[in-house]
């Protein structure tokens, strides 16, 4: 036995779980920890501007390494800022432990200074919490959470600390960190039942023109081998969704887009004309579904997901298999038969031909595709890709060609526009040895670009691709389209001038407004030691093509302008 104080058994804690960045903002409620921080020099600490930031960059982080990602803040305000981050986490299943200060245990109800109920208001964007109560506690709370945060659908999970449970001084049993976790009702599933495998099996060889859809939950399990060899055992076109981008690569002959809202016209023509849809790790979201009465009516459909919640929640299968991914899949391939499905693969490829979705428009303007396609070519797909929410996002997702597993990093589910500057921080601390870029709107762009402090404190070489067309874009199109051109609150936003604001953070700054300029100034960014701001101009009034409406079906898939 010794005596440790609470801030010490979280410290400790925290390096046995393997964490060696955390991300935060120091605040009165959670100084005590945060004065015990410094002692722990294999916690590298990165101070954030906004706690917003730093949850949204421990989200990045965790997608990047497949470790769990830390974020800090005190009590109060501190809290609340980090709920946006939390909530994009738990639509995203991204694995984030978030610690929180409090006040002392005495002010708790009295509405203390900066007090917050912040395990109330998680509750709906967490996949659990806690208000530790006793210092005797945090060891076993701080392990749980961590349990918690990344096994079966990975979440985020909230600890919070009153001030005076950090402060307080214990004689603690160093054999507390070493009891395994047991949670009684929490046993998520690997292994999944042999029938409602062979089932699945069944379905797949007797398919005829069956595709695969490809979700987060492949990159979640890293099961990309598995994926490949079902798909080129039997020759299955593979669609992945907007987060299932990168779990298999967009240069094999088998791979045929993203569907839905603005996926590729083709991919979602391919996945209405089938008759199997194997689903491997996606939750059916409206933005490929939209009309579920209309989804792929004629096709039968497997699932494959670890999370019970979300079989049968959005649209009935056939056959349900409740598994890890990656553990389904093994048990699975041998019982896939080899062929080849030759006439259903041409008729794929035709699709591709008679919808070409990545065709840029002939153009003298400089266009977003314009952007994202020449970042792609000099990368080579390379890349760590990061993007917000809007127009750019879509673009990004479209004409990069993503060839690495998990490479792309996007907010899904929650839409958080301002994801695309602390996720890349996240993501860029979790592999420094990589190039990552980061393609950002105007206008989340400015949501989040305290962190540009951040970034240049720390000399993160980020290069970021502002797709300036000073208005919020998506916003821009779906007024034009849906609601008879009213523009309201969405004039021209008068954007700063983004290359003087990168001068103020002493970051390197580079406009671009021609097409002509493009290679030298991607040329330049990726030259640059640095991170790099790039203003990219571009053409204000373009739309992101195809498009689905929002509720419909495939039958008013609108391709191109006219």
């Amino acid at each position: 036995m010794m005596k440790k104080t609470g801030g010490q058994i979280v410290c400790d804690a925290l390096v046995r779980e393997g964490v060696n960045v955390v991300f935060g903002l120091p605040g009165g409620a959670i100084l005590p920890l945060y004065s015990t921080l410094g002692s722990y020099p294999e916690l590298r600490h990165v101070l954030v501007r906004h706690e917003e930031g730093a949850s949204l960059a421990a989200d990045g982080y965790a997608r990047a390494s497949g470790k769990v990602g830390v974020c800090m803040a005190t009590s109060g305000p501190g809290a609340t800022n980090l709920i946006t981050g939390l909530a994009t986490a738990m639509m995203d299943s991204a694995p984030v432990v978030a610690i929180t200060g409090q006040v002392g245990r005495a002010a708790i109800g009295s509405d203390a200074f900066q007090e917050t109920d912040i395990t109330g208001a998680t509750l709906p964007v967490t996949k659990h919490n806690y208000l530790v109560m006793d210092t005797h506690d945090l060891a076993s709370t701080i392990k749980e959470a961590f349990h918690i945060a990344r096994t079966g659908r990975p979440g985020p999970v909230l600890v919070d600390i009153p001030r005076d449970v950090q402060a307080e001084e214990i004689e603690f049993d160093e054999a507390e960190f070493d009891k395994p976790v047991f949670l009684r009702g929490y046993h998520p599933p690997t292994v999944a039942n042999e029938a409602e495998v062979a089932a699945a099996a069944q379905l797949i060889n007797e398919a005829e023109r069956p595709v695969i859809l490809a979700g987060h939950g492949v990159i979640i399990s890293r099961a990309y081998d598995e994926l490949r060899e079902l798909a080129e055992n039997a020759q299955i076109p593979v669609i992945t969704t907007l987060l299932g981008i990168s779990s298999f690569p967009e240069n094999h002959v088998l791979s045929a887009g993203f569907p839905g809202m603005h996926g590729m016209a083709y991919a979602s023509l391919a996945l209405d004309q089938a008759d199997l849809i194997i689903n491997i790790g996606a939750r059916f979201d409206d933005r490929i579904t939209g009309d579920t009465k209309r989804f792929s009516p004629h096709s039968k459909k497997i699932h494959i997901d670890i999370d019970p919640a979300e079989i049968n929640k959005n649209v009935k299968v056939n056959a349900p298999v409740l598994g890890d991914v990656r553990h389904v899949l093994t048990q699975l391939n041998p019982m896939v038969n080899r062929t080849t499905h030759t006439a259903w693969v041409q008729h794929v490829e035709q699709l591709k031909a008679d919808h070409p979705s990545l065709r840029i428009r002939e153009t003298d303007d400089l266009l977003g595709q314009h952007v994202v396609r020449a970042v792609s070519d000099a990368t080579k797909g390379d890349a760590l890709v990061v993007s917000g929410v809007g127009q750019h996002q879509m673009w990004a997702a479209q004409h990069y060609q993503f060839k690495n597993a998990n490479s792309w990093f996007s907010s899904g589910g929650a839409g958080t526009m301002g994801y695309e500057i602390p996720a890349a921080m996240g993501a860029q601390l979790a592999h420094p040895d990589k190039e990552v870029w980061t393609f950002c709107g105007d206008g989340g762009f400015q949501m989040t670009m305290s962190e540009l402090a951040t970034i240049a404190e720390n000399n993160l070489p980020i290069k970021i691709a502002i797709l300036n067309n000073n208005m919020l874009g998506m916003i821009t199109q779906w007024q034009e389209m849906v609601f008879d051109k009213n523009f309201y609150a969405n004039s021209y936003t008068g954007n700063p001038d983004f290359v003087k604001l990168a001068d103020a953070y002493g970051i390197k700054g580079i406009r671009v407004t021609k097409q002509d300029e493009l290679e030298r100034a991607i040329r330049e960014a990726r030259a640059h030691p640095g991170p790099v701001i790039i203003d990219f101009v571009i053409y204000a009034d373009e739309n992101v093509y195809p498009m689905i409406p929002s509720g419909q079906s495939v039958a008013q898939l609108i391709e191109e302008p006219r």
